[in-house]
């Protein structure tokens, strides 16, 4: 059985990474085999575990890994894999202009979220876990990464279509020349990823939750609203939001307006399930003081607190 997933997304600075750590070890203490992922290029997932991080898995705590993807690492491979399979099938005049045009990919947007992408999926893949919890990128990269295997697959199976067109063609000709056709790798690879992409797709519609992590501000506010309805729409199941540092109401001078301005913000809330997580002090970072957020998030009242209730 492929893991569920869990996304944690939410503008910049939010504590969202903090929040993924907590909810995984909070998951793996319950009984879940857990992985935690970092896709934000800016990386923290590692200094909120106290433990340094790589692009592999590892275990950090008993029923917990943890890893940090870098989306640049997995398209510089990737193009490489291109680059050998354009060696062995192209002219060799047309390779140099190839290998350049391949290089400035590596670095695009759509290449690193793509390759970003396959990683997931990869992992998903995997019966090493039971949950995979994803510490995001900010919300426009997140958005992006969970509408792109539905953007993805239709294009797939467009380039499908035109190799499987080109390959009628090779047939007509090896029957008239009364020879057999090749076999096709391309092809194959081209039905495998469309494959992977449609079960993605699927896996995003009914084994995945988003987490959307705000403060009471205006701004995370006005973010937070508008992600929220483009993910309904892409048809994503949100789960409870998760309102962080919110000041108690007993506070007194400046921090007691503080609270008044949050109270506003809150007031939009109504409506949206959440859960909020009041301000903490200490640098929140080590699984001693995770465990103490761990249990805020389960006294909320978060879905997925055991390894038998992940969703």
């Amino acid at each position: 059985m492929s893991c569920r997933l869990r996304f944690f997304g939410g503008k910049g600075g939010v504590g969202k990474t903090t929040l993924a750590a907590a909810f995984g070890l909070l998951a793996a203490n319950g009984g879940a085999r857990t992985l935690v992922v970092s896709t934000d290029p800016a990386h923290s997932l590692g200094d909120a575990l106290a433990t340094p991080l790589g692009e592999r898995p590892r275990q950090v705590a008993h029923r917990l890994w943890a890893a940090e993807i870098s989306g640049e690492a997995q398209a510089g491979r990737r193009v490489e894999e291109i680059t050998r399979d354009a060696e062995r099938a192209l002219p060799r005049e047309v390779l140099p202009a190839v290998r350049t045009h391949l290089q400035r990919a590596v670095h695009s947007t759509g290449t690193v979220e793509s390759a970003l992408l396959d990683r997931l999926i990869e992992l998903t893949e995997s019966a090493e876990w039971d949950l995979l919890v994803v510490d995001s990128a900010p919300t426009g990269h997140m958005l992006r990464l969970l509408t792109l295997p539905a953007l993805l697959t239709p294009w797939i199976e467009g380039l499908a279509q035109q190799r499987r067109s080109a390959r009628d063609v090779d047939r007509m000709a090896a029957g008239a020349l009364g020879s057999a056709a090749e076999a096709d790798p391309l092809l194959d690879r081209l039905h495998e990823r469309k494959a992977r992409m449609e079960g993605m797709v699927r896996r995003l519609r009914t084994d995945a939750l988003v987490h959307l992590v705000l403060v009471p501000e205006r701004l995370p506010l006005a973010e937070t609203l508008r992600t929220a309805e483009t993910l309904t729409e892409s048809g994503v199941h949100l789960g409870p939001m998760i309102v962080n540092r919110v000041l108690p109401g007993s506070e007194a001078g400046l921090l007691a307006q503080r609270r008044r301005q949050q109270e506003e913000v809150l007031g939009q809330l109504d409506g949206y399930p959440q859960v909020r997580v009041p301000l903490l002090a200490g640098a929140l970072t080590g699984q001693t003081e995770l465990a103490a957020l761990a249990d805020l998030l389960a006294a909320a009242g978060l879905p997925g607190t055991a390894g038998a209730d992940l969703r």
